[in-house]
């Protein structure tokens, strides 16, 4: 981005994708009545280009193309184009990303659009280089075949469109009602297990992406089953993922994916929603298996977030570029020299042993650091015997020009990452987690809820804008019952009740079940999706069907449990055609068919047989158990109001008191510690 250059509309936004185009010589609009009114006024297509601030080939195509002053020309001319950052506005994205899969059988990012000024589309893709190379059509040929296409058969591209149109909205209304059995869950289990590569962990070959829910489902699926090759198969990637080069060992936190096989060579950029989500996984790992390394590489990862990925006020940013200084992975590689700098000759040749570097290099002549020689290091994660080489290497590395930051505030984002620190609060026992997960749902409440109640789904400098998707409502309610269980303070339990309230006003389809991706009170573009689909992130449609079930147990809802079983009913035909694309639903799944509990435990929060008791709930897994805490010190018990069928239920002989009820089931007041404990196992 050149500052130097005139700037274009995009100048005023304050999406960072959008900012970094507001100095392209191309006449860019952002997506707003304006620029459709223009189109329809000048009878010109619109080119749409949808990407996000750290994706590297959309500064691959910005650079090749978008700064160029021919491409720049051919679309100020003949096209209306905008641009559009798809953190900000994931319905649109959606829909078009669905066009580009249904016309070309793929997608990703960058989006490319071009359709008419009532937005249907007629042509897509990804990607294009300036000039037809290696395959690839040239940006510029499009544009000129298209705009004379536009002149001369003008009516062919429209009748195309509105098939296309057709299309997508009966691809939308597709939802089928079909019971789900719990034999499903274990044709996806049968599914993992076929694509699962046994030598490198992960599933399939290359590239390799994380998919932490993958991990979660099949962690839910061993505990209800017993089958050991699940427990084996979570295992076996967690660790790989780690010691791989996906992992950054000095300054922690996860990339985006793996370019190859063996999880060395990652794309280098960082999602908050993908550490949210391995933190969360290697957490309930911890429990599961009760090592600690898996809880140590959740602490690493919170380490990262709290350190680099935090607003001063306690939100969470969004992401970090794979490049710096124009290049991918710059800031990430050594040569040994560069140790031997700053560590010396002796502690640098341990240093690059340990850590797989070399004068060879295994990514573009220089050493991603890495541990796959290294079958030892993960055991002894807690204490590597580097750490402070590791330390020197880090502060070295901070005086490195860094990545560019997406320093926007995305609800649905942080939902996730207050998940996961209230998970980390619990099992690691560490309330230090709860505290900053806690500052972040005070962020939210303060900027990020509209005067009337109304979720928002993006901050960025002192502007809250764009009301709330599904995922922010799904995401930020998990997060809540997460924080909840993690402080049993009782203003985030009603607050996640409160906020799932409202999702089902603004976003359900009463007449056929699911939530559609944004709300009644929304944009209304040329379809109105429901995505289930649990891609890089669990789809807010799963998400909200383990609410429904979580919140129903935890407050007695039993009309919010029935939701969840609706939430299954209405996507059950898609489900059942590939499973494995649903994981996270499948859970949920899971939760309705197994062996569920329900604890409250009655006492005083300073009470140390109280504490012991939410101690051994912690250590142990059970995703299949919602605990309350009704607190006798308090007046006017708010916990009652949310669940009112706590009334009744107080302390033994003035003890504190332990109810556990399982499958429909309750047992005897519970005041003893061991029987407690028998009473979980």
């Amino acid at each position: 981005m050149n500052k130097d250059k005139a700037a274009n509309r995009l100048i005023t936004e304050k999406s960072p994708y959008l900012l970094q185009h507001a100095h392209n010589p191309v006449d860019w609009y952002p997506w707003g009545q304006e620029a459709f009114d223009k189109a329809k006024a000048e009878d010109k297509p619109i080119f749409l280009s949808i990407g996000y601030s750290t994706c590297h080939w959309c500064h691959v195509m910005e650079r090749e193309s978008f700064e160029d002053k021919e491409v720049a020309e051919i679309l100020n001319k003949n096209y209306i184009a905008i641009k559009v950052d798809r953190e900000e506005r994931p319905d649109i994205d959606h829909i078009y990303m669905n066009v580009c899969q249904v016309l070309t059988g793929s997608g990703g990012w960058p989006l490319t659009i071009i359709m008419t000024p009532e937005k249907a589309p007629f042509f897509a893709g990804t990607y294009f280089p300036k000039r037809a190379r290696m395959g690839y059509p040239g940006m510029i040929e499009i544009l000129e075949k298209i705009i004379e296409s536009w002149r001369t058969e003008k009516e062919s591209l429209l009748n195309a469109s509105e098939q296309i149109l057709e299309h997508i909205r009966s691809d939308s209304a597709a939802d089928s009602s079909v019971e789900l059995d719990i034999e499903i869950a274990g044709k996806a289990f049968k599914g993992l297990e076929r694509s699962f590569d046994s030598e490198y962990g992960g599933f399939g070959r290359a590239p390799k992406f994380p998919t932490p829910h993958n991990l979660q489902f099949l962690l839910r699926y061993w505990k209800a089953t017993n089958d050991p090759n699940a427990l084996l198969m979570v295992e076996k990637t967690l660790i790989s993922m780690y010691r791989g080069g996906i992992y950054d060992h000095v300054g922690y936190g996860f990339s985006r994916y793996s370019t190859d096989r063996i999880w060395l060579v990652p794309h280098f950029e960082k999602m908050l929603y993908d550490n949210a989500g391995l933190a969360a996984a290697y957490l309930e790992a911890c429990q599961a298996t009760g090592k600690e390394q898996y809880g140590e590489v959740a602490r690493q990862i919170f380490e990262y977030v709290l350190r680099d990925m935090t607003s001063p006020e306690g939100a969470f940013y969004s992401a970090e570029d794979a490049d710096s200084e124009g290049v991918e992975g710059k800031y990430y590689v050594w040569s040994p020299k560069e140790i031997t700098d700053i560590l010396g000759e002796d502690a640098a040749v341990e240093f690059n042993g340990y850590y797989g570097l070399s004068d060879k290099g295994n990514f573009e002549g220089k050493s991603i650091p890495n541990l796959l020689h290294n079958k030892a290091a993960f055991e002894n994660i807690r204490k590597n015997p580097l750490e402070d080489h590791r330390k020197k290497v880090f502060e070295a590395r901070e005086k490195r020009i860094h990545p560019y930051k997406d320093d926007k505030i995305l609800t649905s984002w942080n939902g996730l990452m207050i998940a996961a620190l209230s998970m980390g609060a619990r099992v690691l026992n560490d309330m230090e987690y709860a505290a900053a997960a806690e500052r972040a749902v005070r962020f939210i409440r303060s900027k990020l809820i509209r005067e009337d109640g109304r979720l928002l789904a993006r901050y960025r400098e002192g502007e809250a804008a764009y009301p709330g998707y599904l995922d922010d409502y799904a995401f930020l309610v998990w997060g809540l019952i997460e924080l909840y269980e993690a402080t049993f303070k009782a203003e985030y339990l009603k607050l996640a009740a409160d906020l799932n309230r409202d999702m089902l006003k603004y976003f359900y389809d009463e007449e056929n079940g699911g939530f559609f991706l944004y709300g009644s009170d929304s944009e209304q573009l040329i379809v109105r999706p429901k995505d289930v689909y649990d891609s890089a992130m669990p789809s807010g449609n799963s998400v909200a069907a383990m609410n429904f079930l979580r919140l129903g147990r935890l407050t007695g809802d039993a009309d919010l449990e029935e939701k969840a079983y609706k939430q299954l009913k209405a996507f059950g035909g898609i489900i059942k055609d590939h499973p494995m694309g649903y994981t996270n639903m499948l859970s949920a799944l899971l939760f309705i068919n197994g062996k569920t509990s329900e604890i409250v435990i009655v006492g005083s929060r300073r009470d140390e047989n109280a504490k012991r008791m939410i101690k051994s709930i912690n250590s142990h897994f059970n995703p299949f158990t919602v605990v309350l805490f009704k607190d006798s010190d308090e007046t006017g018990d708010e916990i009652t109001s949310i669940a009112p069928y706590t009334e009744a239920q107080g302390m033994v002989d003035d003890r504190t008191t332990a109810y556990v009820c399982e499958n429909f089931a309750c047992m005897a007041p519970v005041t003893d510690l061991q029987e407690f404990e028998n009473a979980l196992k």
